[in-house]
């Protein structure tokens, strides 16, 4: 069993400690497919007060985190000589997405730095940092939340985390479509039914249904995926009655 390993550098391990405990992630680490290891850059920081921060040079709001812990901590490292990346959660980076999180699960070891207050050092990024990521265009007070994000994506991908070898490749955004509606027992709640279909046994309808409603969705609410979606010539007749209101609308599909 090939493991991929994740190092996160952070001055917050403990954060991360549920985390790794629970979910699709924590029955990884348990599995041991996936090595996860948290690095306090404290640990690394030199002085009585084991200090990671300081004041900018030029002046300014905000501390600036050192270059000195996070060298220390990356020295302190055994990288592996094959397939490995080191990346910096970071506002300015590539927009994280699910063919990224693709992309990082073919790797053996991923390196994660956790910024924080203003930043890091500039030295850092030009002497260490591969590749920088973004999780969106928001604020947020650092990268550990950035760090779980790409872990619990990446941790999805890799054979054996899920229950079911194809609930991965059946999630939103693969195939750039976002997923269909789901439902579970009761047949009936609040006075809203299980669409008849899903109960037929067909099962070659069901995942017609499930298709068009796939479609139905990203058109409704991300219609720029579709730009980039896998579509057949199916999917375009039915794209095309959502578009003129016609056959293929969520009015006649539901009523057909």
């Amino acid at each position: 069993m090939i493991t991929m390993r994740f190092n996160v550098l952070t001055i917050f391990p403990e954060m991360f400690s549920a985390f790794l405990k629970e979910g699709i992630t924590g029955r990884a680490v348990k599995s041991g497919l996936l090595d996860v290891r948290v690095l306090n850059l404290r640990d690394y920081a030199r002085g009585a007060h084991k200090t990671t921060d300081d004041r900018p040079y030029g002046g300014g709001n905000g501390m600036v985190m050192m270059p000195g812990p996070i060298s220390r901590a990356m020295d302190s490292l055994e990288r592996r000589a094959e397939k490995s990346l080191v990346i910096l959660l970071s506002p300015q980076g590539e927009r994280f997405n699910q063919k990224l999180a693709w992309e990082l699960s073919s790797l053996n070891e991923i390196i994660l730095i956790c910024g924080r207050y203003e930043g890091v050092d500039e030295r850092v990024r030009l002497l260490f940092v591969e590749k920088e990521i973004s999780v969106g265009d928001y604020v947020l007070s650092g990268g550990e939340l950035p760090a779980m994000i790409i872990m619990d994506a990446v941790c999805r991908l890799l054979p054996g985390a899920l229950g079911g070898e194809r609930s991965s490749l059946e999630d939103s955004f693969e195939g750039s479509l976002l997923e269909y509606p789901h439902y579970t027992r009761p047949r009936v709640f609040e006075g809203l039914e299980v669409p008849e279909i899903l109960l037929s046994g067909d099962h070659a309808s069901i995942r017609s249904w499930r298709r068009k409603e796939a479609l139905r969705r990203t058109f409704e609410r991300r219609p720029d995926l579709l730009e980039k979606a896998d579509l057949g010539k199916d999917d375009l007749i039915f794209l095309e009655g959502l578009r003129a209101g016609g056959p293929g609308s969520l009015e006649s599909f539901t009523a057909a």
